[in-house]
C-alpha cells in the first residue's frame, strides 16, 4: 500500500510542479489572490490568472532556453 502511495506522491508532485517550480507557484498565488480579491474585496478578479500566465511563460521558456 505505501508502495502505490509512494508512486503516486510522485506522480502527483511530477505532475503539479513538472519542469519549472516558479509556474506552479505563479499559478497557485494567482488562484489565491484571485480567490481574495472575489471574495474579500468583492472585486471581479477572473482576469487576473490569465494575466498572470501570459507574464510566466516568457519566464519560463526564458530559463527553459537558458538552461538547456
Amino acid at each position: 500500500m505505501t508502495g502505490h502511495l509512494r508512486a503516486f506522491s510522485a506522480f502527483l508532485y511530477d505532475f503539479v510542479i513538472g519542469d519549472d517550480w516558479l509556474v506552479a507557484a505563479g499559478v497557485a498565488i494567482g488562484l489565491a489572490a484571485t480567490y481574495l480579491l472575489a471574495h474579500a474585496a468583492h472585486v471581479t478578479a477572473w482576469w487576473l490568472v490569465p494575466v498572470l500566465l501570459v507574464a510566466l511563460l516568457p519566464i519560463s521558456l526564458w530559463r527553459g532556453v537558458r538552461g538547456s
